[in-house]
């Protein structure tokens, strides 16, 4: 694969899209005072990841208090698909808080709301009839698609994959696997939720079918298809550690559901909204889920979420059932119809597709080399703009300790990436699908450059 002028062609950008650290040490000192605000007024369970306090965003930089400016590789985790500041999104905000900021969907409807379930039912996958329902939050989609696909099939149990993640509510941390931070102490969480092993290719050394096989055998004997509401599954697993299942596992564990009258539903928070170099991961392998959340990059940074199926599951909950105070708020789906239009418009799937091109171009020679501890990468995987590697010692064990190394230095040369995986030993590439080509190559190449100094 190779990056051509038109998957990452130059755009126009507000602010210089350049790394720039300007402060001695970081923080800088008004990010070190904001910082001492925030321990005084905030829970220490908040815990930012980037030393510097953003007073402006735009393209793929961050610009702290103090005028430095970061390279970001993480998009407010996949949200800023389109930029932290896009003008086709910033004046629908405006425009919209300009007429009204709140009325409630499900007291005095709006037209915005019905635009954007109707761009919904046109791009997700499936030529049948659709609903949508919009929320908050990716994890409010999930408890949402989980009530409906219960209320549809009649039936309690859920399953969920090794190492999913799929929120923090009392629900949604039943379904997410890691303990720390996310579950330690907050228990008890709900029943009738049920983990089975995922596709992890680097590990299992089994193909898609057969890996899928494992699966179907586990949800079969432990839980029965009689029981089973739905099947929850990351196409690309987030938190997990961007896991690619083998081809092949989709599409079979797609099929089973469909044969014993059990929902298959495509989390697709992080990975859709053409992140993966489509409008949706599982697009990639032609698979049809009969329920899709969505949030994170669908509108350009403000809060919404979604849950989009086949007209006859949504339509199971009776009136009333549904809907929440803030849900589809007007401003996020002014937000959302115009972030939408920009990823059609600047073919972001395209830009996506051009980014992982060049972060293979520069990452993956890293694959296989040794430093002085004996660590190393084990692997460069994921689909466009979804990208990861996965760090391994010398024994072969998951190296947590060598990735903060990297993520610490990285921040220190002026570059923000993100961690993620059970063990902690994955470093999450989730750059802007706006990112200039030089930027990313810069980024990229800190990143490069922090690895061979750190393992």
């Amino acid at each position: 694969m190779t990056a051509t002028p038109s998957t990452l062609s130059t755009l126009t950008y507000r602010l210089p899209q350049e790394r720039k650290i300007v402060t001695d040490q970081l923080p800088g000192p008004v990010s070190a005072d904001l910082a001492a605000r925030t321990a005084a007024s905030v829970p220490r369970g908040i815990a930012p990841a980037l030393a510097g306090y953003v007073v402006d965003a735009d393209g793929g930089v961050l610009v702290d208090a103090d005028g430095n400016s970061f390279v970001d590789f993480a998009s407010g985790i996949a949200v800023t698909s389109v930029g932290a500041s896009n003008e086709k999104v910033v004046a629908a905000v405006r425009e919209a808080v300009g007429h009204f900021t709140h009325t409630n969907f499900t007291t005095s409807p709006y037209a915005s709301y019905t635009a954007v379930a109707e761009k919904l039912a046109e791009i997700t996958p499936g030529d049948f009839d659709k609903r949508t329902v919009l929320l908050n939050s990716g994890a409010e989609a999930v408890e949402n698609a989980v009530k409906i696909a219960r209320s549809y099939t009649k039936k309690n149990a859920v399953v969920v994959m090794d190492r999913a993640y799929h929120g923090r509510t009392n629900l949604t941390m039943a379904m997410t696997a890691k303990n720390v931070p996310y579950k330690s102490g907050f228990g008890p969480f709900a029943s009738e939720v049920y983990r089975a092993p995922m596709s992890y290719p680097l590990h299992d050394g089994l193909t898609g079918p057969e890996a899928a096989e494992q699966t179907i055998y586990q949800m079969e004997k432990e839980i029965g298809a009689e029981n089973l509401a739905c099947v929850v599954i990351e196409p690309i697993q987030g938190e997990g550690g961007f896991v690619v299942p083998a081809e092949g596992f989709l599409p079979a564990i797609a099929e089973w559901c469909r044969a014993n009258d059990v929902v298959f539903i495509a989390d697709e928070i992080q990975a859709g909204m053409c992140r993966t170099g489509d409008w949706f991961a599982v697009n990639h392998e032609g698979v049809v889920p009969d329920m899709m959340t969505t949030a994170k990059g669908i509108a350009g940074g403000m809060p919404l979420s979604a849950v989009t199926g086949r007209a006859e599951i949504m339509d199971a909950p009776g009136p009333g059932s549904l809907g929440g105070t803030y849900a589809g708020s007007p401003v996020a789906c002014a937000a959302a119809i115009a972030a939408l239009s920009q990823m059609e418009d600047l073919d972001l799937a395209g830009r996506a597709r051009g980014i992982e091109a060049v972060a293979r171009e520069i990452l993956e020679p890293l694959v296989g080399e040794a430093g002085a501890s004996g660590s190393r990468v084990a692997e460069v995987r994921g689909r466009g703009a979804m990208l990861a590697l996965e760090f391994v010692d010398a024994e072969g064990r998951p190296d947590g300790a060598v990735v903060k190394k990297i993520a610490a230095a990285c921040q220190a040369a002026g570059l923000l990436i993100l961690t993620c995986g059970l063990d902690g030993n994955v470093i999450r590439l989730l750059p802007p699908l706006v990112i200039g080509e030089d930027l990313l190559r810069d980024g990229l190449t800190v990143l490069a450059g922090a690895v061979r100094e750190n393992i």
